[in-house]
């Protein structure tokens, strides 16, 4: 990678950044407060690697029988990337319950074929915002 290519993966990162966090995190928060609840969205929960508090993100997810998946955009340059690295043990909302499970980055998965499976619209946000995209699988424990 060049570095005008590295420079440029870096703005969009905190671009995309800027954008979660003060935009689309406090809106999907508020739904999510009024008990809004859309499958576009639901919140994984970590435990912040510097201050040891409880973090909420909206990601999109895939579930099946024993867990999730989700696409972590920036990988582990994101801040929940990097908390599940950390500290693997998550929750995750499924509906109106809490699952407790356990999240590993998957490098090996093919991310382009994960991220159609979230369907078109997912697929499509899922590329405009990524950077260093990689698939990350969460196992139920409970």
């Amino acid at each position: 990678m060049t570095n005008v290519n590295a420079d440029e993966t870096l703005r969009k990162f905190r671009r995309e950044r800027a954008i979660g966090r003060y935009l689309v995190n406090p809106v999907v928060k508020a739904l999510t407060g009024l008990g809004v609840r859309t499958a576009m969205a639901t919140e994984l929960e970590t435990i912040g690697r510097k201050t040891g508090q409880v973090r909420r993100v909206p990601v999109s997810a895939q579930f099946d029988d024993g867990g999730a998946w989700v696409i972590c955009q920036h990988g582990t340059r994101s801040g929940w990337g990097s908390n599940i690295t950390d500290n693997p043990n998550v929750r995750m909302r499924q509906g109106d319950r809490w699952r407790s499970g356990i999240a590993k980055f998957r490098p090996d998965d093919d991310v382009v074929a994960r991220g159609r499976k979230f369907g078109l619209l997912g697929a499509k946000m899922a590329k405009a915002l990524e950077t260093t995209p990689v698939s990350v699988r969460i196992d139920f424990t409970d």
